[in-house]
């Protein structure tokens, strides 16, 4: 994806996780806003014909919706689904357009995402969270040094809820990622 269109990328992230029901999965995308908002759609341990079957059900919300869906794995798969983009570190180039995402943990993967021209990096974990217990956070100021060393739209993801936007342009955040604090 070229650098004019990254203002179309929204702001709002829902993360997939296999210990969210998949009823729960499907209402959340429903209440994403409607043009505004994505999904990460990941289940790496999912079967594979669950999983396909899981994304499909997203992909015709996101669709109906105008979401924007992102396939975690292989930029193959995520062109054969027709995700809009791919999450991860698979730097292939496609026939199908792909919108590039990428986990950014600490510094060396803020340059790896940089030199890979990411078009989305999901910085993360602010703050603690249930999908990584006992993981350490980042907190604030650690995160908005990270920030400042992606060259790509932030996200900022773990632990993060609807009551933490307002701080989240002051750490470099461009938006925000949930799993808990939109299927919760």
């Amino acid at each position: 994806m070229d650098r004019r269109h990254r203002k179309k990328l929204p702001a709002l992230w829902l993360m997939t996780d296999e210990r969210v029901d998949a009823a729960a999965l499907l209402a959340a995308a429903v209440r994403l806003p409607k043009g505004r908002g994505g999904i990460v759609f990941r289940h790496y341990r999912t079967e594979p014909a669950a999983r396909r079957a899981l994304f499909m059900a997203l992909r015709a919300i996101a669709w109906r919706r105008r979401l924007v869906l992102l396939l975690a794995g292989s930029a193959r798969d995520a062109a054969a689904w027709r995700a809009d983009g791919v999450h991860g570190r698979d730097g292939r180039r496609t026939v199908w357009p792909l919108i590039r995402s990428r986990a950014v943990h600490d510094a060396r993967e803020a340059v790896a995402a940089r030199r890979a021209g990411a078009d989305i990096c999901f910085v993360s974990p602010l703050f603690p969270t249930r999908s990584h217990p006992g993981a350490d956070a980042l907190g604030r100021l650690p995160f908005a040094a990270l920030a400042r060393q992606v060259d790509a739209p932030v996200m900022a993801l773990g632990g993060v809820r609807r009551k933490h936007r307002p701080m989240l342009g002051g750490i470099g955040a461009d938006g925000w990622a949930a799993i808990d604090g939109l299927t919760g």
